[in-house]
C-alpha cells in the first residue's frame, strides 16, 4: 500500500495554486484597498474626449456626488459576503449619477467590479441575472447622452456588463469543480486506506491467532511433562520459541506495509498453498494429527487466491487446535473444479479440549469469530464458505474460491 495523503481542503470557488495573489491570501485587506482605489478613481478620474481618461481637478470635484461615490466604493468591501447587495448598490449609484449630478464619472466601473463579484461569489444566478439586466438598462439610458453612436455605446456596454459577470461565474464553476474533485480524491484515498487497514487487520488476526495457539499448546505440554520428561519439555519450549519468532517475522512483514519509506527488500513473500506442508508440520508438532491431500490445487494460482486459500486453511487448523485440542484427527483436502479451487478441512472433535466447558467443540458447537474472517476472504474473491458441526462430532469447513475473473 502506498501512503496517500488526502488533498488539503480548498475553499469553495478557489482553485489550488502554488502562487496565490493578495486577493486570495488577504481577502479583506485586498477588498478594502480595492474599495478605496475605486472610490478615488470615481472622484478624481473622468472620461475625456477620444475615449481617454483625464484627472479631475480638486476644484471640479462635485461635493454633492461624494456621498454617492463613497457609498458605491465602500460597498465593494462586502463584495464576497453580499455580492448581490453590492450589485444593487452599484447600479443604484450609477443611475443616480445619470441624473445630472456629475458628468463623465466612472461609476460604471463600480458596477463592473460588482457584477464580476456576483458571478464569482454568488450561487443565486437568478438574482444575478436581474442585476445584469439592470446594469444593461442603465447602459442603454447612458447611451442616450453619449456623444458616441448610440448603438456602439449600447452594444459595447451591454457586452461588458454581461461579460464581466460571466467571467466571474465561469471562474466560480471551475473552482467548484476543482474543489469537488479534491473532495472525491480525498474520499477515495480514505476508502483505500480503510480497505487496506481492514485487510491488514485480518492478516494480523490470522497470524497472531495461529502462532499464539501453537505457543499456548506447546507451553501447556511443556508444563505437563516438565517433571517427568525434561527433554520433552525442552523440545516443547523450543517449539514455543520458534512459533514466537515466526509470529514476529510475519508481524514485521505485515506492519512493514504501513511504512513504505522503509527498506522492504528483505521482507519475505506472502505465504501460499506451497507452504501448507510446513503449516501441517507445525500443527502436528502441537499434537493434532493432520493429513494433507492435494490435487494439483496449488499450481499456477493467482496470488490473491493462493494467499486467501492458505489463510483459510490456517484459520481452520487453528480452530481445530483451539477447540478440539491435541489428539484430534484432521483432514485437509484441496481439489479443483471448472471454476476454482475447493478447500475441505474437517476434524473428528475427539481431542483433549472436547470436554472443556465452553469450548464449543462438541456437536452443535461453533468455532468462534475466525469463521467470519474466512467467510469474508471467500466473499472477496466471489466464492463461498460453509462452516458447520459434523453430525457425528467435530467440525467441517468447505470453501470454494474462483480462480478466474475479478474479485467482487
Amino acid at each position: 500500500m502506498n501512503r496517500m495523503t488526502p488533498p488539503s481542503r480548498t475553499p469553495l470557488g478557489h482553485a489550488p495554486s502554488l502562487f496565490r495573489g493578495p486577493f486570495v491570501r488577504w481577502p479583506r485587506a485586498a477588498d478594502a484597498v480595492l474599495a478605496l482605489a475605486v472610490f478615488l478613481a470615481t472622484v478624481f478620474v473622468m472620461d475625456a474626449p477620444g475615449d481617454a481618461l483625464a484627472i479631475r481637478p480638486i476644484g471640479d470635484v462635485p461635493i454633492g456626488a461624494l456621498p454617492v461615490f463613497a457609498v458605491a466604493g465602500a460597498a465593494l468591501y462586502w463584495r464576497r459576503r453580499a455580492p448581490l447587495v453590492v450589485v444593487g448598490v452599484a447600479v443604484t449609484a450609477w443611475a443616480v449619477t445619470l441624473g445630472g449630478l456629475v458628468d463623465k464619472d466612472l461609476t460604471g466601473v463600480v458596477t463592473l467590479v460588482a457584477l464580476y463579484s456576483a458571478g464569482r461569489y454568488s450561487t443565486e444566478d437568478r438574482w444575478a441575472w436581474m442585476g445584469v439586466a439592470a446594469a444593461i438598462l442603465v447602459v442603454n439610458i447612458e447611451g442616450l447622452t453619449d456623444p458616441a453612436p448610440w448603438q456602439d455605446a449600447v452594444v459595447y456596454g451591454s457586452v461588458a456588463m454581461f461579460g464581466t459577470w460571466y467571467v466571474g461565474r465561469r471562474l466560480r464553476l471551475r473552482g467548484e469543480r476543482t474543489a469537488q474533485s479534491l473532495r472525491e480524491q480525498a474520499a477515495e484515498a480514505r476508502r483505500i486506506v480503510a480497505e487496506e487497514r481492514t485487510r491488514i487487520a485480518r492478516e494480523l488476526h490470522d497470524v497472531v491467532a495461529h502462532r499464539v495457539s501453537l505457543m499456548t499448546v506447546q507451553a501447556g505440554a511443556a508444563k505437563a511433562v516438565a517433571s517427568e520428561d525434561p527433554a520433552g519439555a525442552l523440545r516443547a519450549m523450543g517449539a514455543v520459541e520458534e512459533a514466537g519468532r515466526q509470529a514476529l517475522d510475519e508481524l514485521r512483514h505485515l506492519l512493514g506495509v504501513l511504512r513504505p519509506e522503509t527498506d522492504l527488500d528483505g521482507l519475505g513473500p506472502q505465504p501460499g498453498l506451497a507452504d501448507l506442508p510446513r503449516l501441517v508440520e507445525q500443527i502436528r508438532g502441537a499434537g493434532v494429527e493432520v493429513s494433507l491431500a492435494t490435487d494439483g490445487a496449488s499450481a499456477e494460482l493467482p496470488a490473491r487466491v493462493d494467499l486467501f486459500a492458505y489463510r483459510i486453511v490456517q484459520e481452520a487448523l487453528t480452530n481445530v487446535l483451539k477447540h478440539a485440542g491435541p489428539g484430534a484427527h484432521t483432514e485437509v483436502r484441496l481439489g479443483t473444479d471448472r471454476s476454482g479451487i475447493v478447500i475441505d478441512v474437517l476434524d473428528d472433535g475427539h481431542g483433549a479440549a472436547t470436554a472443556m466447558p465452553g469450548s464449543g467443540a462438541g456437536p452443535g458447537g461453533t468455532r468462534g469469530h475466525g469463521i467470519i474472517g474466512m467467510r469474508e476472504r471467500a466473499l472477496l474473491l466471489g466464492g463461498t464458505l460453509d462452516a458447520r458441526p459434523r453430525p457425528g462430532g467435530g467440525f467441517r469447513v468447505v470453501a470454494h474460491l474462483p480462480t478466474g475473473g475479478e474479485p467482487v
